[in-house]
């Protein structure tokens, strides 16, 4: 099994849509709720073997994603650890985001 880390900007993300959520929903149990479940799925993710998700060689030739529940998962494999790099809602521009860093 691979392991599991969290860039930064990854982490930022976590705190950015559990703030949104909050916002949106009145309820910050609600919104913890699906930063576990989008956290839980990454960790399936690298448990799984091989290389899983779509190639995104238009943001960085490094990068894959995988979408769950109206976001976007963006890791990389980096020998035998899989690093989530962005988690973004999934209307974004994404060559945007990733042109910024």
């Amino acid at each position: 099994m691979r392991r599991l880390v969290y860039l930064s900007s990854a982490r930022q993300d976590f705190r950015d849509i559990l703030r949104y959520i909050t916002q949106e929903s009145g309820d910050r149990a609600i919104a913890r709720g699906f930063v576990d479940r989008l956290q839980r799925q990454c960790g399936k993710l690298a448990a799984l073997p091989g290389a899983l998700g779509r190639a995104r060689p238009e943001l960085r030739p490094d990068i894959r994603s995988f979408a769950y529940q109206g976001y976007i998962i963006f890791f990389r494999y980096q020998g035998e650890t899989f690093e989530v790099v962005k988690v973004l809602e999934g209307h974004r521009d994404f060559p945007g985001v990733f042109n910024e860093g």
